[in-house]
This record gives C-alpha cells, structure tokens and sequence, in this order.
C-alpha cells in the first residue's frame, strides 16, 4: 500500500488477462463457469453477491497508435435521453449527427476548459462541448454510463453502520488481481465512522493543501461530473440522509446538519466535506494519447500523496515497479484507452498496521513502526487495513477515476472467522520474499502469527474448519462462510 492504489488496479488487470489468454479452451470453458457469469443472487438487494468482471482483450498494434485510440463513446444515449427534454433543451442539444473527421481535428485541448470552449469542439469521450452544456447540471448519469442507480438502503443507519467485511486474502498468492464486476449499490460506502473520518480529512486540506486535494487545468469537467455522480449516488442511495433541493443548487447533509452551497466550492471541496473516499482522476492527452493524473482528492495514502504524483502519466506514477516497462506499460496505456463506462470494477488489498494510520506521507514519523519488531506491542492494536477499491470512466469527460476507502479492522475479529486466519497465516509465512517485502507487515508479524496460530488451533478444535483443510482462495472471496450474518448481528439487525 506505500504504491499508489491504481499501480494495482492497472497492473491486476493486465495479468489477469494475461493469465487467461494463456489457457486452451477447455481451461478458458472452466475459469468462466467459475467466475459465476450466469447472474447476481438478488435474494438480498442491500447485499448482492459478486459477479467476476470480463476484461476486453487489448488492442495488439503499436504504441504509435494510442493517439489515435479513443474510448468507446456513449453519446449514443443522447437518442434515448433527448426523447424525455423540454423543448428548449432538445434545441439547445442541436444536431446528434457525428462526423467522426470534424470530431478528430476539434479536440478540446489538455487544459482548456471546456466552460470557455467553443460549442464546436469536442471532448475526447465523443460529446461535444455544445451537448455537454445544453445537458446542463446533474444529467442522468445511469443513464449516460449505462450503470444503474443504488437501490435505497432503507435499513442503513449511520450511527450503528458497519462496512461489510471485506477479507481479500489469496492464496496462492501472486501479484495480481481479483477482480469483480462494480456493485453499483456499493460504489460508495457509509459507516458509522463517518463524522470522525470527514473531519480528519478537513483538516488533514488545512493541514497540507495541495499535497492531498489539487486539480489541474482541463479537469473542470471531469470534477464536475464526478462530483454530480457521487451526489446522486448518495441521494439514491442513502435518502433519509442526502437531499438534493428541486433546483439541484444545495445538498442538504442531514448527518452533519449541513447544507452545501454547490457552485459556492470547487466540485473536489464539495464531495471533501460530503465523502470519505479518496478519488484520483487521469485524463487523456491529445497529443500523446498518454493517460496524465490530473486530479485528486487523497487523505489516506500511505507512502504517497496527490502532490507527489500528479501530472505524472501512468508509466511514470508506475516506474518503482520492477520491469514495468519492459513487460507492462504498452499494455496498460491500450486497457485505459479503450476502458468502456459501461463496465466499472472493484477489488481490494490488505495489510496490517499499527493503530489507523489514514494517512502517511513520505517521511511521516509514523513509518518508524515499520523499523522494528516493538517486543512491548501489544495484540489490540494491531489493524488489518483493507482499501477497497473501484476504477471506473466517466461518461461525458471520459476521465477515469479511481477510487478507494480505507477500513481497519481489529486484529482480534479474525478470530471467529472461518478459514480467515490460515489463510492469512500461509500468506504470512510462504508469500513470495518480494511481494511481502512490498506489503510491509514484516513490523507486525511478532505478534500477529503467534495470534492467528491460536485462533487457527481453536477453529480446528471447534470444527469450523477441517484440520486437513489444504489453505486456498475462499469459493466466495473476498467474503468468508457467515459473513452477512455476522456483520447483520453485529450492527443489531
């Protein structure tokens, strides 16, 4: 985690492909029976089942050619949309027609805001800049996107809120991803740490500024668009305590007893005092087709901060790792230049932590606790720290952001879960040297084996698990057997 979370969003999704092109077809036949694509289990709507995401093969020409690769655009909703416009609003759309040469030679520039642009020119998603105005404020994003709305969460409570346990442990255990089909009811995650998460982060902006929320010209429509994405995620998703005024100018935060003035803040300042998610955005380039890190809005990174990444491409946010380059950048630049809005996805990463460590920037005096082996260390502040992830593209900038939230856990909630502990425990013990290195818990691993050893002995002893049980991915990963019934009895359901 002391990387930047999409290093690993990206480089999962190449292996993964890779990985699979090289089965024959009966094994091909097998791996996606497995990834259970016949459907999601809607017996419980607030908590649907995984579904394995299918990934677009890469394009096999030339890097030459990523100048001239544009994403797959959506604007053939515009069609379906437009049948439901006021009258002055479909005039204002004007022609739907496209010509695909004019759209080539009027692309708006890498930092040209696209508010002062002129209506001829295009964004590189496909919409013209008259279409993106004439759509006007808060668009219907599932439609534009092709992802559906959250069902309302009519359950939730914000003070008893526990997120769902997330346990994205592998074995055996390689670098590469797990990754599954967005949940559109999970984009966004509330709990009941909320009040305590968006203060830290308030203050963590006062505090550093720009090293944690910045924003470069030419991302104004792609901080727009995020920011009217969120809040009509959280105003469907959580309605008893996210309200949108008729003429969508203020949102009404019931939990904070705030109303938000929209157009009062920059889009990144409204979800910061609204959201405890980090969210990072790249945009393309026209001249180079090169995906850059344009904007950001990051508290809780370890290792790493906005301000010492942004404006990098990928390759360069991407350099410390080893044969990047040589094995990995040609085809990560064609995955992000040919992502699809329609088909978002979500995975996790683990590691253990002293405390909450939300966020550490190089140099932090709390890296000195990765230093040592602290003999006086005591078990109940050990955390497992998951950051559950999402990479997606917007619709209408076609900027594609990633976000992730950072959940601890107590080390000691390992201990009723089955199969969790000898899982972890064979990751611990026969991870790969330099993978584990990477994952730094090495500062934690006094205290945490001897603890998983004696929760795996009493799991044997009990009979939750088989004591000749072969240590393997969870059927259900990144879930464990129970989990929706203990985090239902834990939140008092």
């Amino acid at each position: 985690m002391a990387l930047p979370t999409a290093i690993w969003l990206a480089c999962g999704i190449v292996l993964s492909l890779i990985t699979f092109l090289a089965l024959n077809r009966s094994q091909k036949d097998v791996v996606l029976r497995r990834l259970g694509l016949g459907g999601r289990n809607t017996s419980r709507p607030s908590t649907p089942s995984l579904e394995k995401q299918t990934l677009a093969k890469p394009l096999a020409s030339s890097a030459s050619d990523l100048r001239a690769t544009f994403p797959p655009s959506q604007r053939g909703q515009l069609k379906a949309m437009i049948k439901n416009m006021p009258p002055a609003q479909r005039q204002a759309m004007g022609d739907l027609s496209f010509d695909e040469t004019k759209f080539a030679r009027s692309l708006l520039g890498f930092e040209e805001d696209y508010r002062t642009a002129d209506d001829s020119k295009y964004c590189y998603s496909g919409f013209s800049v008259r279409e993106i105005k004439a759509l006007g404020d808060f668009p219907d994003y599932s439609a534009l996107s092709e992802v559906p709305m959250p069902a309302p969460y009519s359950e939730f409570d914000i003070d008893r809120a526990l997120p769902r346990p997330y346990r994205p442990f592998r074995w055996a255990y390689h670098q590469t991803m797990s990754l599954t089909k967005l949940e559109p009811d999970w984009w966004l995650e509330l709990e009941s740490t909320y009040k305590t998460r968006i203060a830290q982060r308030k203050e963590l902006y006062a505090k550093h500024g720009e090293s944690v929320v910045q924003w470069l010209p030419g991302s104004e429509l792609a901080c727009k668009e995020l920011m009217e994405m969120v809040l009509q995620f959280l105003c469907a998703r959580y309605p008893q305590y996210f309200v949108l005024s008729p003429d969508k100018s203020r949102l009404e935060n019931k939990i904070l007893g705030t109303v938000s003035v929209i157009k009062e803040k920059h889009p990144l300042l409204i979800l910061l005092d609204n959201v405890p998610e980090d969210f990072g955005m790249v945009l393309r380039d026209p001249e180079t087709g090169y995906y850059v890190f344009r904007s950001g809005m990051i508290c809780s990174a370890l290792g790493w901060n906005v301000g010492t990444k942004i404006n990098m491409k990928l390759h360069e946010i991407h350099q410390p790792i080893p044969d990047y380059k040589e094995k990995m950048q040609f085809s990560m630049d064609r995955y992000f230049s040919k992502m699809p809005a329609g088909k978002p996805i979500q995975r996790g990463s683990w590691g253990l932590e002293v405390d909450q460590p939300l966020y550490m920037p190089p140099g932090d005096p709390h890296e000195s606790y990765r230093e040592v082996q602290d003999a006086t260390l005591e078990r109940s502040r050990i955390h497992l720290r998951v950051d559950w992830q999402t990479l997606r593209r917007l619709p209408l900038s076609g900027a594609v952001v990633f976000n992730f939230k950072a959940l601890f856990t107590p080390l000691e909630e390992l201990r009723d879960e089955p199969y969790v502990p000898s899982l972890v425990l064979k990751v611990l013990k026969e991870g790969k040297e330099s993978i584990m290195k990477y994952k730094n818990t090495w500062h934690t691993e006094h205290v945490v084996v001897p603890a998983l050893e004696e929760f795996e002995k009493e799991q044997i002893e009990k009979g939750i698990v088989e004591k000749d049980w072969e240590v393997k991915t969870l059927d259900d990963s990144p879930w464990f057997p129970g989990w929706r019934e203990k985090w239902h009895r834990q939140q008092g359901f």
